[in-house]
Parts: structure tokens; sequence; C-alpha cells
């Protein structure tokens, strides 16, 4: 059964229309001919995450999500995906959006990873925003 998530550590936040956005992750999952075995997103402050982006990444830099691969096919992910809603408020500002648009960014951002999809390259980079915004509008 595929499950969808929604968590937090350090802070206090809910995800707005939780059902739906799960419905929408799902959708997009099965788009991409995969399944979702389990995702966690744990929503949490930015100095957890750079916490989490110390220890297991060696970088000392604020992010605004990390993702951890526990997928053992690209057909069945599996992950927990960290998003600092400070960052996605601060980004959402800093891109004009609305927070709702930026925090369905993240989200999706952290799934496509668990999809395959890389950011390491700037044509990675432009590839992966590409396919956020094809995610995005099917919401």
């Amino acid at each position: 059964m595929a499950a969808v998530n929604f968590f937090t550590e350090d802070i206090a936040f809910k995800v707005p229309h939780p059902r739906k956005t799960s419905a929408w992750i799902k959708k997009i999952v099965e788009k991409e001919k995969a399944a979702i075995a389990s995702v966690n997103f744990i929503f949490c402050s930015d100095q957890y995450l750079l916490s989490l982006n110390v220890k297991h990444l060696n970088h000392k830099t604020f992010t605004d999500i990390i993702t951890f691969d526990y997928s053992t096919s690209r057909k069945r992910i599996e992950g927990d995906i960290f998003i600092s809603i400070e960052r996605v408020r601060e980004n959402s500002d800093k891109f004009k959006k609305t927070f709702d648009e930026e925090l369905h960014r993240v989200l999706i951002h952290g799934i496509l990873h668990l999809l395959g999809y890389d950011d390491k390259t700037p044509k990675a980079k432009a590839s992966i925003r590409k396919k956020e915004d094809v995610c995005l509008s099917l919401r």
C-alpha cells in the first residue's frame, strides 16, 4: 500500500490539504510508471536541517530540502524527505511565489529525486526544474 506521511521534527506545522497533496504526489509517481512504498515528509527548522546537512553530507550550508533515498528500485520508491519550512517561506518571498506554490515545488522536488532525477549539473538542474513545472501544473 502506498504511504505518503507528513511529520514534524522540531516545529509546529500542518500541511495544507494533506489528502489532496498525497493524491497529487501519488498521481505524479504513477505518471512516472512507479509506485510508492513509503515516503515520509519531515518538516523542520533551518537549524535542524543544517545539522543533517553537516552530519550526513558534510555541507555547512542551509538548504530547503534533503532527501534520503531508501528505494531498492526506481519503480518502487521509498525515502525520507526533510524540508525546512523557514527556508520554504524565505524562498517563496525571494522567488515571488505563494508559500503553497513553493512548498509544493519542494515536495515534488524530493519525489523527483526518489524517482532518479538529479540536479548536480546545470543541465540536470534545468531538466528537474522543467519537470517540477509540469508536476505543479497537475495540482
